[in-house]
């Protein structure tokens, strides 16, 4: 068996794998998705049937077609997989070939909102046992494995919630490197009414779905808020091991699109839909190293033990190499601007909402953290989650000292933060940094992938005669980004 060979599992996997083999010969269930994240951070999947299922879950994996890692945002192919070295110079990715994804049993679960099916996420490996190359979740588990640390994480995300006003068509039907037309929508309630319990309530019988579905997954939900967007909404939850909280977004993300769908609604991530009056959305990372007793290593200091400050230090240092994976799109990059409630500059303030890094907490809390203000809900969790272990242990290792606390950030002589995706990306290549943790190999495939996203943007604005992206979201990021997302 392919697990057993290649020795892939811990005991606690199998006796996992054994539990649930167990269990699905009582459930009632028709299908389990084989679910992996793709470079973009969305979820792809195969359903397969139970007994094909307890065959991948018994030790032989299941084959999929790597293709989904070598597409573009738009499903463009980026690389000549037909060729030898499949476009990549590596030998192994020659005829765009088979991988075998081998199931997570402890993320399995069965989704409420889709009768008779289970899902389970599932690791990328070649054949010959070697993990992929391009799998982001290998990825943060390589930076997980490099620190004597357990890295705590806390999701805070927003998105939009509208109403669907048509069915498909072909105009929303595109080609591969070209999207088709994005969905129109009518917003659910006025907005710019701050946490308004009339408008929520416009929302609710939705929101009221999507909260029995993450606590039928176990999602650890803390709150569902009306935010400042017309059907805006921010989820938090709480603080878990880094490499399940990634997953926990994957799955939430996937979920509230499906569920909401299935209502005749649409929930989108995309950080500034080119809609009127949409505000941009983010993703805050709420972050804290702790110790293999759960003790937390930031709370000694006032507001961070020295280990703190260096890690907040390197996450600074290298905010310019890292914000490529923290904020991912073309679209993105319209959230930093002064005076807004995201940043603009790589500086820190304690319980500062315009800052990169807002600390909370102090001497003696055990909730301390960093929280990062830097991405947007369209990131992909693996990546953004592991470049804060990169930069941040950096910091540990050179004793990185983060300067002192700002109060007035959008003024403050700091860094400022890649305007765009190009200057974001020129920033990731020139990083040694970057390149020595994460490899030169995912490093010049993720630049090529996402230059990829970002020529066709170019060639947008030169057929319609921009000379720049302007102050507004293009058309072109509405169909990019609105339903991918």
């Amino acid at each position: 068996m392919f697990v057993e060979k290649h020795g892939l599992w811990s005991e606690e996997s199998r006796a996992q794998a054994k539990e649930l083999g167990e269990r699905l010969k009582r459930e009632k269930l028709e299908l389990v998705r084989l679910a992996w994240a793709d470079p973009h951070g969305a979820s792809r999947a195969k359903a397969v049937s139970v007994p094909v299922f307890l065959e991948a879950l018994a030790g032989g994996g299941y084959n999929i077609n790597v293709a989904t890692t070598t597409l573009d945002s738009a499903g463009g192919r980026v690389f000549k997989s037909f060729t030898r070295g499949g476009g990549m110079g590596l030998p192994e990715m020659t005829g765009s070939p088979n991988l075998v994804v081998v199931p997570d049993p402890a993320t399995f679960r069965v989704l409420p909102w889709a009768g008779g099916v289970g899902w389970v996420l599932c690791d990328e490996y070649f054949r010959d046992g070697t993990p992929f190359h391009f799998s982001s979740r290998h990825l943060l588990k390589r930076q997980l494995e490099k620190t004597g640390y357990e890295l705590r994480v806390g999701l805070e995300v927003e998105c939009y919630l509208a109403r669907v006003a048509e069915d498909v068509s072909e105009e929303n039907v595109g080609t591969p490197g070209v999207r088709g037309k994005a969905p129109r929508t009518t917003p659910f309630e006025p907005g710019y009414s701050y946490h308004s319990e009339t408008n929520m309530d416009l929302m609710q019988p939705v929101l009221s779905e999507l909260a029995r579905a993450y606590t039928a997954l176990g999602l650890p939900l803390r709150s569902i808020e009306n935010e400042w967007g017309p059907g805006q909404v921010e989820c938090t939850f709480s603080a878990q091991d880094a490499l399940r909280a990634a997953d926990a977004f994957l799955l939430f993300r996937t979920a509230t699109r499906q569920v909401c769908r299935r209502l005749g609604c649409l929930a989108s991530f995309m950080a500034r839909p080119a809609l009127k009056g949409y505000y941009a959305s983010g993703w805050h990372l709420h972050e804290s190293l702790v110790d293999a007793k759960g003790k937390n290593l930031f709370s000694s200091g006032n507001p961070l033990s020295p280990l703190g400050l260096s890690f907040l230090g390197g996450i600074l240092q290298n905010a310019a190499a890292a914000t490529v994976f923290a904020t991912p799109t073309v679209n993105g990059y319209r959230r930093f601007r002064p005076n807004s409630l995201a940043p603009d500059r790589a500086a820190w303030g304690y319980d500062h909402r315009g800052a990169m890094i807002r600390v909370l907490g102090g001497a003696g809390d055990p909730a301390t953290r960093l929280e990062n203000r830097l991405g947007e809900p369209a990131a992909n969790p693996y990546l953004f989650i592991a470049s804060q272990l990169v930069a941040g242990l950096d910091g540990i290792e050179r004793g990185a000292d983060p300067g002192p606390r700002e109060d007035e950030p959008y003024t403050a002589d700091r860094p400022l933060l890649p305007r765009s995706l190009e200057q974001a990306l020129g920033a990731l290549e020139a990083s040694t940094l970057f390149r020595k943790q994460m490899g030169d190999v995912f490093v010049d495939y993720y630049l090529r992938l996402k230059r990829s996203e970002l020529g066709r943007f170019k060639e947008f604005l030169e057929r319609n005669n921009l000379a720049d992206a302007g102050e507004e979201p293009t058309a072109w990021e509405q169909d990019e980004y609105f339903d991918f997302f």
